[in-house]
């Protein structure tokens, strides 16, 4: 018995081995692309051409690919039409959702229940059959492309769904309904109740949605390129298609503007990781 105990025992460890192994790689290979960019944002076009996987090249360690690629880019425009974009949309989209999904929860009326089972079946028809339609509409009908409300409207459109039916699960889970009868009690109106009860304890729920919608907005190329043609509004992933030429590409001002685009949304998420797996989790059945 104790021998099986023993191999029991061993075969769980070997298998737990394996795994850490298996884990290790994926890794390296989810952050691979990465550390390439970080390595190379350091390093002239030509020694990035030579040999991009070198960790200092021959011209030796440089920071003149920053400037370069912000002038090139116009760094600081490109950043407040993002930062503006992607604010307001997940701001917009927190507040909708989260509300929507509370008159859902709580009314047991048959339209909610429609309007919910819409919602899901929304979230599965890709965005590509929609593009030309909404351009051709917003654009040939209304008149009303190249305009940021209108890229937040649709970014707030198509994001909408998805974040009703997080709340809704972590609503459904996550706040008793005696808690909301103690505020009646006590005198509060159905909207008092919402801010002051359900929205705060809707926190990881919250930060989840935001990372989400936050790192879909800054880092969408196709939506604002359909919406966005003057070039005062583009926002960073279209301003970096400036250094991509026809028949040459400065690698080293594409890395640094990468690296430049990315540093918004890892700080971001630096903030709120800890309440990711929460937040994500929030909505299961305990």
């Amino acid at each position: 018995m104790d021998d099986l105990n023993e191999k029991a025992a061993r075969n769980r460890k070997i298998r737990h081995a394996v795994s850490i192994v298996i884990l290790i790689v994926l890794f390296v290979c989810f952050i691979f692309p990465f550390i390439l960019v970080v390595v190379n944002v350091f390093k002239t076009k030509a020694d990035i051409t030579s040999d991009p996987l070198a960790l200092i090249g021959s011209h030796g360690f440089t920071l003149k690919n920053f400037p370069e690629a912000m002038k090139k880019m116009d760094f600081w425009r490109s950043f407040g039409n993002s930062a503006f974009i992607t604010i307001l949309s997940t701001l917009i989209t927190i507040l909708l959702a989260s509300m929507a999904a509370y008159v859902i929860v709580r009314n047991k009326w048959k339209a909610c229940g429609a309007l919910f089972g819409m919602m899901i079946a929304s979230m599965v028809i890709p965005f590509q059959v929609l593009m030309i339609p909404l351009v051709s509409l917003y654009g040939g009908v209304f008149g009303i492309l190249n305009h940021r409300a209108t890229l937040i409207f649709m970014h707030v459109g198509f994001s909408v769904s998805m974040a009703t039916f997080m709340f809704h699960g972590a609503i459904h889970t996550n706040v008793p309904i005696a808690l909301e009868e103690a505020g009646t009690i006590d005198g509060c109106s159905r909207w008092q109740i919402y801010w002051k009860i359900v929205f705060p304890l809707l926190k990881p729920t919250i930060a989840t949605v935001a990372i989400i919608d936050a790192m879909a907005f800054w880092n969408d190329y196709l939506l604002p390129s359909l919406v966005l043609a003057r070039k005062e509004l583009y926002t960073i992933p279209i301003a970096t298609q400036v250094f991509y030429g026809t028949y040459s590409t400065d690698i080293g001002l594409v890395m640094a503007a990468l690296l430049l685009a990315m540093l918004p949304i890892l700080i971001l998420y630096m903030f709120l990781q800890r309440y990711i797996v929460e937040g994500v989790t929030s909505g299961a059945v305990k």
